[in-house]
């Protein structure tokens, strides 16, 4: 019974020591790969020379075609989310409200001094017009266009109302001081004669307007303008995400 004890004893200790050996062995060889391991180089990431025009919205909000790039006034207020593709000239004083969109990439596309594009628009044109009149889409100076409405190579002259939901189509044209009613259609080669009022599918004429109501026209073109300045002042046009790219950039080196 002792013999079989100090046995087991000893073989304890030896499997112990044994144990000790191969950790400090373990320990030796991690310090030495520690102290011989080669550190990898930070890798130098070279500054764009065109950062500036970076944007980091995830949606272009001007989309140049070929040779056409789209121009904006200094002064004109074009939302973040709006898109202005190929041959759109947006003037001075006007302005482009959230979700519209206007696609100058068959013919051009104007809208005028003071003049607004309110939400969900579109705006096209197309590449010639059955009537023979010009196919690119005008629109002239004190002009609103209502919210969701969609022209397409249609004329609309200086100060005028197209009512939200209308449809103006290829070749139609909307004199000056006229009023389109909301929800309307105007068919292509339409033409609402100067000063009157016209709504319907398709559109007809109504009645005539008043000298008070056609000096209202331009007063609610000048009313948005003055509305757009007071987002154009808050307006942010690469957001915040550019304080998170500006600290991704320190943390590489990289100047900003």
């Amino acid at each position: 019974m002792a013999t079989s004890l100090a046995r087991i004893s000893r073989r304890g200790i030896a499997y112990a020591l044994s144990s000790n050996l191969i950790r400090r062995s373990f320990a030796a060889e991690a310090v030495v790969l520690k102290t011989t391991e080669v550190p990898k180089p930070i890798s130098e990431v070279t500054p764009s020379p065109d950062r500036v025009k970076w944007d980091y919205r995830g949606q272009r909000q001007i989309i140049p075609l070929g040779q056409w790039l789209p121009k904006v006034a200094v002064d004109a207020y074009v939302a973040p989310n709006v898109v202005l593709a190929g041959q759109v000239t947006v003037w001075d004083g006007s302005s482009v409200w959230n979700g519209a969109v206007l696609r100058g990439d068959l013919n051009k596309i104007t809208l005028g001094f003071c003049s607004n594009v309110q939400e969900r628009c579109v705006v096209h044109a197309a590449w010639s017009s059955p009537t023979g009149l010009p196919a690119e889409t005008l629109i002239d100076r004190y002009v609103t266009v209502g919210a969701y409405s969609l022209l397409r190579s249609c004329t609309i002259e200086p100060e005028c109302i197209i009512g939200q939901h209308s449809i103006l189509m290829e070749g139609s044209l909307v004199e000056t001081r006229s009023i389109l009613e909301a929800g309307s259609v105007l068919p292509p080669g339409r033409r609402i004669p100067s000063g009157e009022l016209w709504g319907g599918n398709p559109a007809r004429f109504i009645r005539t307007l008043t000298n008070e109501e056609t000096l209202e026209i331009p007063k609610l073109a000048v009313a948005i303008n003055h509305l757009s300045g007071d987002y154009f002042s808050e307006y942010l046009p690469y957001s915040t995400v550019y304080l998170e790219v500006e600290k991704f950039k320190k943390s590489l080196g990289i100047a900003v």
